[in-house]
C-alpha cells in the first residue's frame, strides 16, 4: 500500500491527491488500521500499524495530519503508549512520534490539531459510534484546508474508550485545561524515562556467584538508553518551535510542564536518603547525553547522575525553547520543586537533613545554566530586595538561613554552605552579587569623610571591635618583639596612595608583605611566589569580566560628593559572616580555610570598582567602626605574630605541616596543626590576593 502511494504520488503534481489517497481518506483505512492496532489482532499488529503509520507520514510528501481521517487515528495511536500491553514497541513508538515532530517542526500549524481539545464539540459517545456528528463533515482532503482554525475541527477522540454520553454546550473563553490522557507529549516524555538500567533486570548471578550481565540484556539496555535519547532530542524539537501559537498551544492544551517537574521530583525523592553529602558536593557536572551513570563508584552515584541529568535535560530544554514554554516550564520548576521540596528541606531543623539539602542544592545550582531557570532560582535563593541591608534585616528567610549556615557550629555545613555561594557567584546572573555585596558598597559608606592629608595617612585601621591601636602603637609589630625578626617583610608604603599603574606594585606589595618572614615556609619548599597565583587569576578575572561586561558596571567609583555621610556603613550579611570567618583563620579546619578565601578571592575578581576598593586596596581611610579584608588580615597577622611566640620550634614544625600538606611526608599528629595550617593558609591567600590585584591593576578615574 505504501509503495502505490509513493508511486502515484511522483504521478500527480506537487500538493494534488492521486485517487489511492483519496480512496485511504474517504474509506478511514488509517482509521481501521488504528482500531486493530490497539486490539492487537492478530497479534503484534500494533507494532506493524506503527511501523506502517510513520512511514506512510515520513514518506508522502503530501500533506497529511490536516485531514481529519489522519489527525485522529494519529491521536489514537498515541493513546496506546499508556497501555502497557504494548510494552516493548518503545523503539517503533518513539520512530512513529518522531516523524512527527518533524512534520510539526515543518509546519508549526500541525500541533494545534494534535494537541487541541475544543469541549464545543460533541463528546464521542464510544468506540463503536465513529458515524456521530464530529465525522459528519465531509473527508475530501481539500474540505479542510491548513488554515481553518482550530475552533471548527471536530474533538478528538482520545477518549472513545471512556464514553462520556453528554454534550459539553456551548465553548468556554478561558483555554481548556490540559488533559491527562495519552497524547505527543505525554508519549515524549514516557519515552524519556527509559532506563538504561532497570532495578529488577540490573544483574544477574552466575553459577559461581559472580556478576554477569547477559548479551540480551545489554542489547535490551542499550535500545532502551537510544529510545530515552531519541524521544529527548524531539522533545526539544518540540519545544524550540518558533512560533508563538504552537508555542502557546504546547504550554496549554498538553501537560508538558507538569509532566517534566513531576519527574524531576520523583527522581530527587529517588536518592538514598544515607547518599553521602560529600559524594554529592564532589560531583561534576553532569550532561544528560552522557550514558555513563557511574555505577558503583559511590552509593546512591546512580540515582544523583539520574536526578542530575535530567536536570541537565530541562536546563537545554528552557535554554532552546520558546519564551512562552520556557517561562512555562521555569515557573513549574520553582512551583513544584523549587518551593515545593527544596525550600522545606532547607529551613528544618536536622543537621544531617539539612546537610544533604544543601549539598543536593549546591549540585542543582552547579547545573542550572538557562536564563530563564537561573532567574527563578536566584530569586528564590536570595529574594528581589535591591536596597542596602541594616544590621538584623531579615526580609528573606531562607537568604538569611544561608548565609548564617556558613558560619554554622557544624563545619560540615558551613563547608557546603560556603560552596554553595561559590557556585552562585560563578553564574552570570547581575543579582547575585548585587544582592549579597555590591547594594551595601553603593554609597561607598566604609570610607573616611573628611579625609587625613597625604602626609598623616598611614596604614589602614584595625576595626572597631578590637583595642583600636594604630600598627605604629601596637606592641604586636613593634616593642613586642625586640631583637627579633618579626615584623613586615617591607615597611609598608606610607601616604595617600598614588594614581595611576604606579600603584599596582605598592599594593602587590602590601600584601606580600603581611605575612612575616619567619611566618613563610613557601620559600623554604623552592616554591614560586604571588607569581604562580598569576596564570589561575587571570582566568578567573577574566571570566568575571566576560560575565560582568552586559552589567554596564562603572568604570570608576562613585563620587564622594554624591555619598550620604550621614548612613551608617554595614558590610551587609554576606560580607560580615565571610570578615568573621577570616578573623578566625588560625582557629579553623583546613579544609573551611580554603573554602573561605576561596569566596573572597571570587568576590575580589569581579571589575566594579567599589568592591575592587574595598576588598582589594590597603590605603583606604576607612569610617569609624568599619573594617576592610586588609584590616581583618592585618589584625590576624597581629594575633599570629604574638601566639607563634609561645610556641616552641615553631619554624621546624610549621614547615614540616607545610610539607605535609603537599603530601611529601606521612601526616603525624602534633600540637598546634589546625594554627599552622591556618599560617598557610593565610601566606597562600595573600599571594593570591596579590596575583588578583596584579591582573586586575587600579581602577579607572579618580577615587
Amino acid at each position: 500500500m505504501l509503495d502505490i502511494l509513493v508511486h502515484e504520488e511522483k504521478q500527480f503534481p506537487a500538493g494534488e491527491a492521486g485517487p489511492c489517497l483519496e480512496y485511504l481518506l474517504q474509506h478511514k483505512v488509517l482509521e481501521t488500521l488504528s482500531t486493530l492496532g490497539k486490539a492487537e489482532y492478530p497479534p503484534g499488529m500494533r507494532q506493524q500499524v506503527l511501523l506502517f503509520f510513520s512511514r506512510v507520514l515520513g514518506q508522502v510528501q503530501h500533506p497529511l495530519l490536516h485531514y481529519l481521517n489522519v489527525h485522529r487515528p494519529v491521536k489514537k495511536l498515541l493513546q496506546l503508549s499508556g497501555d502497557r500491553l504494548g510494552s516493548g514497541l518503545e523503539k517503533e513508538e518513539v520512530q512513529f512520534v518522531a516523524v512527527l515532530c518533524t512534520k510539526i517542526k515543518q509546519d508549526p500549524t500541525l500541533l494545534t490539531y494534535i494537541l487541541e481539545f475544543h469541549p464545543h464539540c460533541k463528546a464521542p459517545r464510544g468506540e463503536g459510534d465513529e458515524g456521530g456528528a464530529c465525522d459528519a463533515l465531509p473527508l475530501q482532503g481539500k474540505s479542510i484546508p491548513n488554515g481553518t482554525p482550530a475552533q471548527e475541527l471536530p474533538a478528538m477522540e482520545e477518549g472513545t474508550e471512556h464514553p462520556s454520553g453528554t454534550a459539553t454546550g456551548s465553548p468556554r473563553a478561558e483555554p481548556s485545561p490540559p488533559r491527562r490522557d495519552h497524547n505527543l507529549v505525554t508519549s515524549l516524555v514516557g519515552l524519556c524515562k527509559s532506563k538504561v538500567l532497570r532495578k529488577g533486570a540490573r544483574r544477574g548471578r552466575g553459577a559461581r556467584g559472580r556478576v554477569t550481565l547477559p548479551l540480551l540484556l545489554l542489547l535490551l539496555l542499550s535500545q532502551k538508553s537510544r529510545v530515552a535519547m531519541k524521544a529527548r532530542e524531539n522533545l526539544l524539537l518540540l519545544a524550540g518551535l518558533a512560533q508563538e501559537a504552537a508555542a502557546a498551544c504546547l504550554v496549554r492544551s498538553s501537560a508538558l510542564c507538569p509532566l517534566l517537574t513531576q519527574h524531576l521530583c520523583d527522581l530527587y525523592s529517588a536518592v538514598p536518603a544515607g547518599t553521602d553529602p560529600a559524594d554529592v558536593l564532589a560531583m561534576e557536572r553532569t550532561s544528560w547525553r552522557s550514558q555513563d551513570a557511574g555505577d558503583g563508584a559511590f552509593p546512591g552515584k546512580e540515582s544523583l547522575a539520574a536526578f542530575f541529568g535530567w536536570l541537565d535535560y530541562l536546563d537545554e530544554l528552557v535554554l532552546g525553547a520558546h519564551p512562552v514554554v520556557a517561562d512555562a516550564v521555569a515557573e513549574a520548576v520553582e512551583g513544584t520543586f523549587f518551593q515545593g521540596i527544596l525550600r522545606p528541606q532547607l529551613l528544618q531543623m536536622s543537621e544531617l537533613a539539612v546537610l544533604s539539602a544543601t549539598a543536593m542544592l549546591v549540585g542543582t545550582v552547579r547545573q542550572v545554566q538557562a536564563p530563564a531557570l537561573l532567574q527563578r532560582l536566584v530569586l528564590f535563593l536570595l529574594g528581589p530586595d535591591q536596597h542596602p541591608e541594616s544590621p538584623g534585616d531579615a526580609p528573606h528567610p531562607l537568604r538569611t538561613h544561608l548565609i548564617d549556615r556558613c558560619n554554622h557550629l557544624c563545619d560540615e555545613i558551613s563547608l557546603a554552605s560556603l560552596q554553595l555561594f561559590e557556585q552562585l557567584l560563578q553564574k552570570p546572573h547581575e543579582h547575585i552579587t548585587h544582592n549579597l555585596v555590591l547594594r551595601n558598597l553603593e554609597a561607598r559608606g566604609y570610607l573616611q569623610q573628611t579625609p587625613l592629608v597625604p602626609e598623616e595617612r598611614g596604614p589602614p585601621e584595625l576595626e572597631h571591635e578590637e583595642d583600636g591601636l594604630d600598627l605604629e602603637e601596637d606592641p604586636y609589630f613593634t616593642d613586642g618583639f625586640p631583637g627579633s625578626s618579626f615584623g613586615m617583610s617591607k615597611k609598608l608604603p606610607s601616604g595617600s596612595a598614588p594614581s595611576g599603574k604606579g600603584q599596582v606594585s605598592e599594593v602587590v606589595s602590601s600584601f606580600l608583605c603581611l605575612v612575616p618572614e619567619e611566618a613563610k615556609t613557601s620559600s623554604c619548599m623552592e616554591e614560586g611566589g604571588y607569581d604562580t597565583y598569576v596564570h589561575d587569576a587571570l582566568g578567573m578575572v577574566q571570566a568575571c569580566r566576560d560575565s560582568a561586561a552586559p552589567w554596564g558596571w562603572p568604570k570608576a567609583p562613585r563620587p564622594l560628593d554624591s555619598c550620604h555621610p550621614e548612613l551608617v556603613f554595614y558590610e551587609g550579611h554576606f560580607l560580615k559572616v565571610l570578615f568573621d570567618r577570616m578573623a578566625r583563620i588560625l582557629d579553623q579546619p583546613y579544609s573551611l580555610n580554603l573554602q573561605v578565601t576561596s569566596v573572597l578571592s571570587r568576590l575580589a575578581a569581579f571589575p566594579h570598582p567599589h568592591l575592587h576598593e574595598y576588598l582589594l586596596d590597603p590605603y583606604l581611610s576607612l569610617a569609624p567602626g568599619c573594617r576592610s579584608l586588609f584590616s581583618i588580615l592585618v589584625r590576624v597577622i597581629g594575633d599570629l605574630m604574638q601566639r607563634l611566640q609561645r610556641v616552641p620550634q615553631f619554624r621546624a614544625k610549621l614547615l614540616l605541616v607545610r610539607r605535609q600538606l603537599l603530601g611529601l611526608v606521612p601526616g603525624e599528629q602534633m600540637d598546634h596543626t589546625m594554627l599552622f595550617k591556618g599560617v598557610v593558609v593565610l601566606e597562600e591567600f595573600c599571594k593570591e590576593l596579590a596575583a588578583i590585584a596584579l591582573v586586575k591593576g587600579p581602577p579607572e578615574g579618580p577615587p
